[in-house]
């Protein structure tokens, strides 16, 4: 059986975070349209975790405002990650509390 991930966050704090991230995007780049959304719960190993899509007119404005976007969220969304295996759980820091140590 696959490791899964268990994915937990308190949404009216995350749903903030990921509007103003949005809102940053926005102001940085030429883009239309944001859509990202981040699963919760059990997550089986080799499944999708986090969609995120941006259009634009320019093929730039659109890939830097995705890496922009995953980069931030990975470091700023409160989501917490709960790994699984046979012998025990290891709950995993977010990218920004890695960085703070």
């Amino acid at each position: 059986m696959s490791v899964p991930l268990k994915l937990v966050l308190y949404v009216p704090m995350a749903t903030r975070c990921l509007s103003s991230i949005c809102t940053s995007a926005r102001s940085n780049w030429d883009i239309h349209k944001i859509a990202v959304a981040h699963h919760l719960g059990p997550v089986p190993v080799g499944e999708t975790s986090v969609f995120i899509a941006v259009s634009s007119v320019h093929r730039a404005d659109g890939l830097d405002a995705c890496k922009f976007l995953i980069d931030e969220l990975k470091a700023t969304v409160p989501i917490w990650k709960k790994e699984v295996y046979t012998n025990g759980e290891i709950w995993k820091e977010n990218k920004m509390a890695e960085e703070e140590t």
